[in-house]
């Protein structure tokens, strides 16, 4: 049980422990229970974002001064060397140990009583994998901050961070309350306006939507581009998930045009496109998945133009749903739904 739930289960009685919880979170590393509770996406779905900025270093904000100056040199030293923003490394410091300075057990010995031990509250395994030399000593100690800070910049970097800098906090302590608190503190560190990137994949060159299409397919492609960086769930009908059908049926409802709810009912509604005439707004079709076959494609996305089409993939694709090339081994054909007489008299 989590330090959380054993809070939240003590009497109302027991407020200055929660206060300190709350002040001392351990790292749970791969723990699949969440510390604090609650869950879900906890903000983190994707949008557009410049992945340029991702690993920037920001200047000082009069709130850093209360941080000592040797744990203060060591996150930007981690920063700059591992490209992940100092002043995330600096929240990281300051929620689980106050920068070192806490009296808790397993802070400059021991272990806590999750096992996490030094200033950046490591398992022993975990440090382990990720452990870094940073004083360049020969030695490797979760408690010598010299060490146990540029581990943490490296566990972030192989948890996907700076490009998902929520995902790494996410997967440094599971919950999301957490990875809030990291960027509360992170935000009062940074001189200036400090948003953490997170990007699933999304990336801003594909935010455009086609000059050459008229506006009832804009409305249509604009619609599916919306939801990247959402979930694939299998049989899902939005808002927060989609599959791959469900997608392209909402995105051509949008303009009161309804398409059949999966793709084997899809494949053979619309016009039939020879390839290399696909247009934006076309659907394309691909031989993937149980039961299909090149006459009855199991898998769907729409054209939205130079050989890009906007998909909902599968629930371990990055990102679940995006943008991606349809000019693939699998692709077996295109179909339009705008052709149909139907849908040319609705939008006429």
């Amino acid at each position: 049980m989590t330090r959380r739930n054993v809070l939240l289960a003590a009497a109302l009685g027991a407020v200055a422990l929660l206060f300190a919880a709350l002040l001392f979170v351990p790292v749970l590393f791969g723990a699949s229970q969440f510390l604090f509770g609650g869950g879900g996406a906890g903000g983190d779905n994707a949008r557009c974002v410049d992945v340029s900025r991702a690993g920037a270093q920001p200047g000082e904000a009069s709130s850093a001064r209360a941080i000592p100056a040797d744990f203060l040199a060591l996150y930007k030293k981690a920063g700059g060397d591992f490209g992940i923003p100092w002043n995330v490394l600096a929240g990281i410091g300051k929620v689980e140990t106050g920068h070192g300075t806490s009296q808790l057990p397993g802070v400059s010995s021991g272990e806590n009583y999750a096992g996490a031990g030094g200033p950046m509250q490591f398992l022993q395994a975990t440090f382990d994998a990720f452990a870094v030399d940073g004083n360049k000593d020969g030695k490797k100690s979760r408690y010598d901050p010299a060490d146990a800070i540029p581990s943490a910049a490296r566990y972030l970097k192989h948890n996907g961070a700076p490009e998902r800098t929520r995902t790494a906090l996410f997967m440094y302590n599971h919950s999301w309350d957490y990875v809030n608190l990291v960027l509360d503190w992170a935000k009062k560190y940074a001189a200036g306006e400090f948003t953490p990137v997170q990007t699933k994949g999304v990336e801003c060159e594909d935010n455009e939507l086609p000059v050459e299409a008229g506006g009832v397919v804009q409305r249509i492609i604009a619609f599916a581009m919306a939801q990247r960086g959402k979930r694939y769930i299998f049989g899902a009908n939005g808002p927060d998930a989609w599959d791959c059908s469900s997608l392209l049926q909402a995105a051509y409802r949008t303009v009161g045009l309804n398409l059949p709810r999966t793709t084997f009912q899809q494949w053979p509604f619309g016009v039939k496109i020879p390839k290399g005439e696909e247009q934006p707004g076309d659907l394309v079709f691909f031989n993937t998945g149980p039961g299909t076959s090149l006459n009855n494609p199991g898998h769907v996305g729409m054209v939205i133009g130079n050989g890009k089409m906007v998909v909902a993939s599968c629930s371990t694709c990055v990102p679940n749903i995006g943008v991606k090339s349809y000019k693939t081994s699998k692709w077996i054909g295109t179909t339009r739904p705008l052709a149909r007489d139907d849908f040319k008299r609705k939008i006429s």
